[in-house]
């Protein structure tokens, strides 16, 4: 973090492995991001599931006979009662994120909640203190900072490659991909659309690639043009809901950093370009960078050099999805860092709200 405050990510080192210790782990929102962390957990033997908490029966019977999870519950302040976990997973609509997250960590219990951390940065500082006041640690669960060409770029940028960070550009452009299930279009429920859904990836990767500056100020729009309509063109995730649409089809932004970097970036659902992007670039004093290519762009004897990795690891998404939570469950249990502290995921909503904002009121805003 580019301050020097003590971060939740400290509380780790108040906890130490035990030999065959393994973390009770209890799911917060059973819906289709669940599933995705119980696969990985799978490849985690630290964790053992020991309940899940859903609103709806059917997903709580999913739970058991699939996954065998015999304890479920349809309100989390009876899961916390009764089982006593060591670790709640918040995999809920964003809406739910911060009052599940607070009222876990307020119980004694370590958090980890998924993408975005929460609706508002004001939501974000509410689960940071309860997490400092409680001692426990509180993990964003941002998975793309582990993706290999991160790490190629962290030791790039260590070994002076780099220099210093001017500019960034993250893109998460859909053509046509507006979700057909779940609340995705529902601003009320998700705070916003592409940006702070699939936006937030590529933004939250590029931030910790950066060294994580804080934001200042940012400069935005966004539109509503194709969702609010009912589907009528073939695309993969045809027939959704448009009658409750009312987040963004698309959102432009730019963030201001203390150091003088700026960050563009380009979200959608849909949009009329040629193809899906998923990728931010990376342009400094003394090299660039692709993250899509994980290709480093620098001057070498004279010479304009393009360097693509020849071999990196395996990047299945998954795979991102086990390197995550088996960070938090090493912190919980060793006191090793944390990549993703509740902290770096506030400055993240930060920069997100910082877009909204901006598009509401028609010029820049500063970021507090």
């Amino acid at each position: 973090m580019s301050n020097n405050a003590v971060g939740t990510e400290s509380f780790a080192t108040e906890e130490k492995r035990e030999v065959g210790k393994k973390l009770r782990w209890a799911i917060v929102g059973c819906g289709g991001i669940s599933t995705t962390h119980l696969d990985a957990i799978k490849q985690i033997p630290e964790i053992e599931v020991v309940a899940g908490c859903d609103i709806k029966p059917d997903r709580l019977k999913l739970m058991n006979e699939k996954y065998g999870i015999q304890a479920t519950y349809e309100k989390w302040d009876d899961l916390l009662a009764e089982i006593k976990p060591d670790v709640v997973d918040v995999c809920t609509p964003n809406g739910v994120h911060m009052p599940a997250a607070v009222a876990a960590l307020n119980a004694g219990c370590n958090v980890i909640t998924e993408k975005p951390m929460a609706m508002s940065p004001a939501e974000c500082q509410m689960m940071v203190d309860a997490a400092k006041k409680n001692g426990k640690l509180l993990c964003t669960g941002f998975q793309y900072r582990y993706h290999p060409s991160c790490e190629m770029f962290k030791r790039a940028m260590a070994a002076g490659d780099i220099g210093d960070i001017l500019f960034v550009k993250c893109r998460a452009l859909r053509r046509r991909g507006i979700p057909n299930w779940g609340v995705f279009g529902q601003k009320e429920l998700q705070g916003g659309g592409p940006m702070i859904d699939i936006g937030v990836h590529v933004m939250e990767s590029a931030h910790y690639c950066m060294g994580e500056p804080k934001p200042v100020s940012a400069s935005g729009n966004c539109w509503t043009y194709i969702g609010d309509k009912p589907s009528e063109v073939t695309s993969m995730w045809p027939n959704w809901d448009w009658k409750t649409f009312t987040v963004e089809d698309l959102a432009i932004g730019q963030i201001r950093f203390d150091t003088g970097a700026l960050m563009q970036v380009e979200a959608s659902f849909s949009a009329h370009i040629e193809k899906d992007v998923w990728n931010f670039e990376i342009m400094g004093t003394k090299g660039g960078f692709n993250w899509e290519t994980s290709t480093l762009f620098t001057d070498h004897a004279g010479t304009m050099i393009n360097s693509k990795a020849a071999f990196l690891p395996g990047t299945q998404f998954n795979s991102l999805f086990v390197a995550k939570l088996k960070n938090f469950a090493d912190a919980c249990l060793t006191g090793s860092p944390l990549r993703a502290p509740g902290e770096s995921g506030m400055a993240v909503q930060k920069m997100i709200d910082g877009i909204y904002r901006s598009a509401a009121a028609g010029k820049e805003v500063t970021i507090d």
